[in-house]
């Protein structure tokens, strides 16, 4: 899959996204990247320690966050986005569920646009990408967390958000899809959307996992989110023993590292 100016292999191996949240409350590093000239910073930080791709983030949301206005977000992403592309040559991701937002950002330069919500939010995004000719990743989510069948209606939803990418005209290999862990979820569900992976492959679409930080490491270990690295590595190997294109996650060099130990072990020979 072309992303930007790189070729991505879907299967085989799992590449980092590495996370720039231009953002004031995200939940584990709000705050810290807000200003152009820190975000250029930090993305130069992650290019060294291994990442693959960027993913700018102008919204927090986090559980309960507040949601701002598209002139707001078009406002902090689009300059650190044209820094990014004039700076590196690394390709980056725009997370964003409104189409407005997505409309700018293509035009500062996002090679991928990163859905929170399938598509299912704004009516108009399905046909921004599909325009745009860009891939995008799509993510399970819903506004309760209330299922019939766990698994089964994830799988459900999952199908709605790939018929509106068809009807809109979206190409089938343009398409990544991600779970949605820590959305519409409970703990329990959580950890079963991660152990059930290989369900989702059977939708025919490479998977992009996002467990970073989040509330369910933090329930099980007890930890705060500044304390979650060794569980996020965990769910790591597990996506790359799932085999998931791509892991959405905060501490790039330490999850490289992981995948590339992990893929060694699988493939019997020293990666990179």
């Amino acid at each position: 899959m072309l992303i930007g100016n790189k070729e991505f292999a879907t299967k085989g191996h799992t590449y980092v996204m590495g996370i720039l949240n231009v953002t004031p409350d995200s939940f584990s590093d709000g705050g810290k990247w807000n200003d152009r000239d820190s975000a250029l910073w930090h993305v130069e930080d992650m290019i060294s320690q291994g990442a693959d791709i960027i993913d700018v983030g102008g919204e927090s949301t986090r559980p309960g966050y507040t949601q701002i206005s598209e002139e707001e977000e078009i406002a902090r992403i689009a300059p650190v986005i044209e820094g990014i592309k004039s700076e590196f040559a690394i390709p980056v991701s725009l997370d964003t569920y409104k189409a407005a937002v997505a409309e700018a950002g293509i035009v500062a330069g996002a090679d991928l646009i990163n859905d929170i919500w399938g598509l299912r939010y704004d009516d108009r995004m399905a046909q921004v990408i599909a325009k745009s000719g860009l891939p995008c990743c799509l993510m399970h989510n819903r506004k309760e967390a209330v299922y019939d069948n766990f698994m089964s209606d994830v799988i459900s939803d999952l199908k709605k958000t790939l018929a509106l990418a068809a009807e809109a005209g979206i190409a089938e290999d343009r398409i990544i899809l991600d779970p949605g862990v820590g959305f519409a979820k409970s703990y329990e569900q959580n950890l079963e959307v991660i152990r059930k992976l290989d369900m989702l492959h059977g939708l025919g679409y490479p998977l992009l996992l996002g467990c970073s930080r989040k509330s369910v490491i933090g329930l099980t270990l007890e930890l705060p989110a500044d304390q979650r690295l060794e569980g996020t590595l965990v769910t790591t190997v597990f996506g790359v023993l799932s085999g998931c294109m791509f892991v959405r996650v905060h501490d790039v060099e330490q999850n490289m590292r992981a995948i590339r130990m992990t893929e060694a072990i699988l493939q019997g020979r020293k990666q990179g």
